[in-house]
């Protein structure tokens, strides 16, 4: 992959470059935004530009992939490789903006390590970020040629045909095609990109997991962002529109389905689906489609909330796993759960009201409601299971801990983060 030339240099300077990433790619971007004013408006997420977390996964990606090109000289990191390519797809990230991106990237470099930056520094790591452009431009083009995108433009007008309230924070939408023309296809536990066009002209863009494909629609589930937080972050501008704004009619541009973090279409082992919050929007997607192709498989959801009135698919959650042949359901609720002790059932615990339990069938016998903080230490996880995680990464660090100790290998751990992926 690398010349041995060049690599000689990456490793000799990769301590310098990680040591300063983070001031280097404040810069960039600060450098980038006075350049080209219309990526912070149209491509970018200004709540992410504002917190620092795209800066730390820029930093992120670019470290692994230098690291990786010296550890393993004969592979990529494909994995790395492809999550950021579905999310460059999903963006309309066009291959004209990566030498853009090269240029400000290179002179924020040069200014903050100065002197150290010889020609064959700038070469060295010049290889190393075309390697990585290349790389990325090539997945990208051939995920948009799948997606059946041929003229560059990966957004698709959609009409608001529905709103549901799911709970006081999470509203689903359901989305039919402006032209008419067939919805395109897509893999449980895939997203979209939205883009809306909020009051100051932005057109921003954030990214949904579809949380079910009914008859020629797509559907999404927004929670609406509050502002503050641990870090104060700014109120979430696109959910906050979608939330006020969007009621039924409205227009809103839509990107095909991408998405690496997918069932398989085979597959007969037993499965994990974990979340928390809003991260049950791809699980749900996942647990409809195990129902609707009457899937045998061992199947255990896993979700954490902070009470039954915050859980999005609360009465989903208890119809679709009453339809699987060998499904259960563990909740850890925060407060309000009403039960502390191992083993009680849905009713039992007092979650489900009246409604749920009439449409659920057996189902009640299945799901299993404690107080806390999500602990799958305490569950019988078969052997062969693979997981798949989606939630805060916080969340998502501490599950992933906890399946590592029960013995679940790494590679059977599959996550979605939304947002700058910062890794697990």
């Amino acid at each position: 992959m690398l010349s041995p030339k060049s690599a000689e240099t990456v490793r000799a300077t990769l301590p310098a470059v990680s040591g300063a990433i983070d001031e280097i790619t404040t810069l960039f971007y600060e450098k980038l935004f006075a350049a080209h004013p219309e990526l912070l408006r149209d491509l970018f997420n200004r709540g992410n530009q504002a917190n620092g977390s795209q800066r730390q996964a820029l930093a992120g990606s670019i470290a692994t992939f230098a690291r990786h090109l010296l550890d393993h000289p004969d592979s990529r990191p494909d994995a790395m490789l492809a999550r950021i390519a579905h999310k460059h797809a999903s963006l309309g990230v066009r291959e004209d903006q990566y030498p853009v991106v090269r240029e400000h990237l290179f002179a924020a470099i040069a200014k903050v390590l100065g002197e150290a930056v010889t020609d064959d520094v700038v070469r060295a790591w010049d290889e190393v970020y075309w390697l990585m452009a290349h790389a990325l431009i090539a997945v990208e083009k051939r995920l948009l040629r799948e997606a059946g995108v041929r003229d560059g433009s990966a957004w698709r007008p959609y009409r608001v045909a529905g709103r549901v309230q799911e709970t006081d924070e999470v509203a689903t939408f359901l989305l039919r095609p402006a032209d008419g023309a067939p919805v395109p296809v897509s893999r449980p536990g895939q997203y979209v990109s939205v883009q809306v066009q909020l009051p100051d002209g932005a057109r921003q863009i954030r990214q949904y997991s579809l949380s079910g494909q009914p008859d020629g629609g797509l559907q999404i589930s927004v929670k609406r962002v509050p502002a503050g937080g641990p870090s104060g972050a700014p109120a979430g501008e696109v959910s906050g529109y979608l939330h006020t704004q969007v009621h039924g009619g409205e227009t809103l541009y839509v990107s095909p389905p991408f998405g690496d973090v997918v069932l398989p279409d085979d597959g007969d082992g037993p499965l994990l689906l974990a979340s928390a919050g809003i991260g049950c929007t791809p699980m749900v997607g996942m647990l409809a489609h195990l129902a609707a192709t009457g899937s045998r498989r061992r199947i255990i959801t896993a979700h954490a909330d902070r009470s039954p009135a915050t859980h999005p698919f609360r009465t989903d959650l208890h119809r679709l796993t009453g339809k699987l042949a060998d499904a259960t359901a563990e909740l850890w609720y925060e407060e309000g759960a009403g039960v502390e002790e191992e083993g009680a059932g849905w009713e039992t615990g007092g979650v489900a009201d009246a409604a749920d339990a009439g449409d659920a069938g057996d189902a009640g016998d299945a799901v299993t409601v404690r107080s806390g903080l999500m602990d799958l230490t305490r569950l019988a996880l078969p052997a062969g299971t693979t997981a798949y995680l989606c939630g805060p990464v916080p969340f998502m660090k501490a599950v992933r801990a906890q399946l590592l100790d029960c013995g679940v290998p790494s590679a059977a751990i599959h996550y979605e983060v939304f947002g700058p992926d910062l890794g697990l």
